[in-house]
């Protein structure tokens, strides 16, 4: 495979099904925020509120899920199916070990968004949120890492498909729960949470039959003594993967932090950020996707030493990325009023206002697609050539020490409010975004050419 098109084609059969599970995915958040805007404002400030809390624990277990996939992809580039087994049972070891350490901070969690300025029955109705979907953090980051390993041995879709049959799932169990059909209890955020744990656990249920079950996989007998430790495999997955957990905690928790900020403004600006941030995760999921497909491709290259693979596939997930970027300014640009309408009651004497500022939101956010593609991207190929720890200082700069400041300096000193703070995420992550794209070009060579 020696020329650009040959690698796009590569990419997009490998990404497709990976952006559209991240589609399905974002589809489950997307169902949870239109119907709790059809049940309140205040229900769906909490949920929008909630959503991003159980993101950021969520994240940190992510980047141990996420560390399994180069690591996945270059020993079966190797034909290692030992190694491959070793790192994906290990990165399950500690995707239940997080589970459990994290638990408190959902059952305190509303103690925590009090000192963090919300107000009490924001608070309240969060922490009601959090205390049930809480106990979907483990299947969620145990799905995390199956996905890593699946996608890595080119079983992409299945994932697709189990997400989707999730999203399904998500979306009868809130129509029942929320509003209290079919005879069930009317249960608001609660039937929302209750929603989100059946959905994560039926997902990742089917991911572990795949992965055990399938005849391509058997060789790797991945449940066969699972009890069984492997510490140096569980340091090579801890070792790759902390940074990783950092660098996207980094950055989920600028955004948590500029919802923080949104509270401070009320309930209507928090309702339309929470809005505007579930249309741009959904756009988004497209790059992450892509940049998923990047990191086993440029895992495999790294894994052979294939430098000249390396930048073809670089190259490749970045033309698609960008096609992407410029679809998305379009929409945000020209028709951001009808987005942000489908989440709210047509009755709502609320939704004109909410509707303008989540429009103000929007156009702001347009400006950001090419700088926050960018960073994901160079994000994924740096991964797949096994290189966490810098891009998570840089992550760690550029989000804290210029992003967050910036966000507050605009948006209250500069009196510009929503669209300040969201002018804030701009500055941080296109200074992230350009730090991690010159690491990449200029490293390549040399990662390739280091010794796993």
């Amino acid at each position: 495979m020696t020329t650009l098109s040959a690698h796009i084609r590569a990419t997009l059969t490998l990404g497709l099904p990976l952006i559209g599970g991240m589609l399905a995915q974002i589809a489950i958040t997307l169902t949870d925020t239109v119907m709790m805007g059809w049940y309140g404002v205040p229900e769906l400030a909490a949920v929008a509120l909630g959503g991003s809390y159980f993101h950021v624990v969520l994240i940190l277990g992510m980047g141990f899920g996420l560390a399994v996939m180069p690591m996945v992809a270059a020993a079966a580039a190797n034909d290692d199916r030992r190694q491959v087994r070793r790192i994906t049972r290990m990165g399950l070891w500690i995707a239940l070990m997080f589970s459990v350490l994290v638990l408190p901070l959902f059952w305190f969690s509303g103690a925590i968004l009090l000192a963090l300025g919300q107000t009490e029955i924001i608070a309240e109705m969060t922490q009601t949120y959090l205390r049930i979907a809480g106990f979907g953090i483990a299947p969620a980051v145990v799905m995390t890492v199956l996905r890593s390993h699946l996608s890595a041995l080119d079983h992409a879709r299945v994932v697709l498909w189990a997400t989707l049959a999730g999203a399904v799932l998500n979306a009868g169990l809130n129509w029942v729960l929320i509003f209290g059909n079919l005879g069930a209890p009317e249960l608001g955020v609660a039937g929302a949470a209750f929603a989100s744990v059946g959905t994560q656990a039926l997902i990742a249920l089917i991911l572990a039959l795949h992965a055990g079950l399938h005849r391509d996989l058997g060789q790797d007998t991945l449940f066969a003594r699972f009890w069984r430790p492997d510490w140096e495999a569980f340091a090579q997955v801890f070792r790759l993967g902390w940074p990783i957990a950092l660098t996207l905690l980094s950055e989920s928790g600028l955004f948590m932090a500029t919802m923080v900020m949104m509270g401070w403004l009320g309930p209507n600006p928090l309702a339309a950020h929470g809005i505007a941030l579930q249309i741009c995760s959904a756009t988004f999921m497209v790059h992450i996707g892509l940049s998923q497909a990047a990191t086993v491709r440029a895992g495999r290259a790294w894994g052979k030493r294939d430098v000249a693979g390396l930048r073809l596939a670089a190259a490749a997930a970045l033309i698609l990325s960008g096609g992407m970027v410029a679809l998305t300014i379009l929409a945000f640009v020209l028709i951001p009023e009808p987005m942000i309408g489908l989440f709210l009651d047509p009755t709502d004497p609320l939704r004109p206002e909410i509707i303008a500022i989540g429009v103000s939101l929007l156009l702001v956010a347009a400006l950001f697609q090419l700088a926050d593609a960018g960073q994901v991207m160079a994000l994924g190929l740096l991964r797949g050539a096994q290189d966490t720890r810098v891009p998570m200082i840089y992550a760690l700069v550029s989000y804290w020490g210029l992003g967050l400041p910036a966000a507050w300096v605009i948006g209250f000193p500069l009196g510009y409010g929503g669209p300040g703070i969201w002018a804030g995420l701009v500055v941080g992550l296109a200074f992230a975004g350009g730090l991690m794209m010159a690491r990449f070009w200029r490293g390549p060579a040399r990662i390739a050419a280091s010794p796993v």
